[in-house]
């Protein structure tokens, strides 16, 4: 005992340093196995990693070489559809039937048969021979994807109704002839109703027709058809569901023959009827309601306080617009909603629909075609004018919408039946103008009995050049400008053959892309300035891109 505390005194630190020998040797061991369960843990965190790597690799390589990926359509430049022994209508839609984001081109024509294709023929319907077919023709390249006999004769075709009968996808209604209205599924063709009807003799069919809310409450929107009969405008609603009429037959006083518009406001819609010398304006809720027999509320049926302040309730006549001699109505966009466009035979006046007042007018002598929107300066909205100047002479303007203001203008030699312009929306956020006529260069001024009818194309970016696209003898009976794809594929479609009320024969459609015919065109100065070379022109304009505009 007395050795111990001598040898504490003697090395006092000694106990303590086993003591911290031991503590120590306790903390390496316990790193030791800590530093253990790290390390296995930092290996399966390895492995893990590189599992999901090779799983990532594995599924890229499926989806890149194994699964293969959707084939875009290859839209063929320029595609021809032929018919024999048959009478095309003044029909042209476009829409999507087969859902390949690539436009196609619905039309309809008179016939024994359709075409070889689908064999079909009027007696397959029960309908007697010839008879009415709608056909949807693919886009790209047009091959025939339906074709459907529907009735004896067609009134009106109309495509894009977004709900008729149970069908998801949109559809056409076919107005016939005995009066019949036709659902047709747009996609396979298929009738979805069929209703008949009977307006009686001697009336005229108002077009467009109008979809307008859910009337009867069954969850499909509902139809509203206008025609023209002794004086009177008379209304029919019809569910688009099934077809049936919904309430009974409303009768408006008008004083002759008339035409309409449909002009939706914030809150409410008014139709626009117009006759040769007034103009009447009818709520769509006083409409909905008449029909049905008590009052509706649903959204969008109500009515505008203004409007209402200027319609005399006893006429429906609109106050405050008294002009003569109506032309065409048009609806042309504002900042905050639509304005009307009122053309007669010597002017053209705008009126804001806000408060009924004009905004600007503009001589123009008798209108040969409805208005037509388009850009001349980047986002500004102009107006494509057509008037009669003469005996086979038209001119083409386009106005600033605006202001009124003539941005610029055309004299061409024009033949009756010319089909109206139509308009492209390119990427520069203005517009290609595509115009039908003959243009006659100064110093030859000689006119053909029947001019010659040819495309031109124009852009404001050579406000000083027209190119030619083309020139046909053949009748056109419909034509069309279109993108065929989102902001790419240009193209224009014609529909020729025989008029109506003549005899069968040969009918052709074609789609063609429009900068085939640039690239081939005939640069025509309108007037002379030193710089670019006809050659550049084609080729700037051949490069010229296109957009949707939403």
């Amino acid at each position: 005992m007395d050795n111990k505390d001598s040898e504490a005194e003697i090395h006092p630190l000694k106990t303590e340093d086993v003591k911290a020998q031991e503590n120590h040797e306790n903390f390496v061991e316990r790193r030791i196995v800590k530093s253990s369960g790290l390390s296995r843990l930092s290996r399966w965190r390895t492995a893990a990693f590189f599992i999901s790597l090779f799983l990532c690799l594995i599924i890229v390589f499926a989806f890149s070489f194994i699964i293969p990926c959707p084939e875009r359509p290859v839209s063929e430049r320029t595609w021809f559809r032929y018919y024999n022994d048959a009478v095309p209508y003044q029909f042209l839609a476009i829409e999507d039937v087969n859902e390949d984001k690539v436009q196609d081109v619905l039309f309809a024509f008179k016939s024994s048969n359709g075409s070889s294709s689908f064999n079909r023929s009027c007696l397959d319907e029960g309908l007697p021979s010839p008879c009415a077919f709608v056909a949807a023709v693919s886009g790209t390249h047009g091959s025939v994807l339906w074709e459907s006999p529907v009735a004896e004769d067609v009134q009106w075709l109309q495509c894009g109704i977004q709900q008729l009968g149970t069908a998801e996808a949109p559809g056409c209604l076919v107005v016939g002839k005995p009066l019949s209205l036709i659902a047709i599924d747009l996609q396979t063709g298929e009738v979805l109703w069929r209703e008949s009807g009977d307006f009686g003799a001697n009336y005229t069919l108002l077009t467009p027709l109008s979809v307008i809310p859910d009337v009867d409450n069954d969850g499909v929107q509902d139809l509203i058809i206008f025609i023209t009969k002794g004086g009177q405008v008379k209304t029919f609603i019809h569910s688009g569901k099934t077809g049936q009429q919904i309430g009974s037959t409303g009768s408006l006083t008008v004083d002759g023959n008339a035409r309409y518009i449909r002009l939706d406001l914030r809150s409410s819609s008014y139709f626009l009827f117009y006759t040769e010398n007034s103009l009447y304006a009818y709520s769509l809720k006083d409409l909905c309601s008449a029909a049905v027999g008590m009052e509706i509320k649903l959204p969008g049926l109500q009515q505008d306080p203004q409007w209402e302040k200027n319609i005399d309730h006893t006429t429906h006549r609109l106050s405050l617009l008294r002009f003569g001699d109506f032309r065409y109505l048009a609806k042309v966009p504002g900042p905050s909603q639509d304005n009307i466009l009122v053309v007669n035979s010597e002017m053209a006046t705008l009126i804001n629909t806000k408060d009924l007042h004009t905004v600007w007018t503009l001589n123009v002598s008798r209108a040969l075609s409805e208005p037509l929107l388009g850009y001349y300066k980047p986002d500004v909205l102009g107006i494509v004018l057509e008037s009669e100047i003469g005996p086979n002479r038209k001119k083409v303007m386009i106005v600033e919408s605006g202001s009124g203001a003539v941005q610029w203008d055309l004299k061409l030699n024009s033949g009756a039946g010319s089909p109206g312009p139509a308009t492209l929306s390119t990427a520069d956020h203005r517009s290609a103008f595509l115009i039908w006529g003959d243009y006659q260069e100064p110093g030859n001024e000689t006119r053909e009995r029947a001019p010659l009818q040819k495309l031109y194309l124009f852009h404001p970016s050579y406000s000083n050049v027209l190119l030619e696209l083309r020139n046909s003898t053949d009748q056109i009976i419909a034509f069309t400008a279109v993108l065929f794809e989102r902001s790419r594929h240009a193209c224009y479609v014609l529909l020729r053959g025989p008029q109506p009320g003549e005899g069968p024969g040969p009918v052709s459609l074609m789609k063609r892309k429009l900068k085939e015919d640039v690239s081939g065109s005939r640069v025509i100065w309108l007037s002379h300035m030193a710089g670019d070379s006809e050659q550049y022109i084609r080729d700037r304009l051949y490069r010229m891109r296109f957009q949707s505009r939403v």
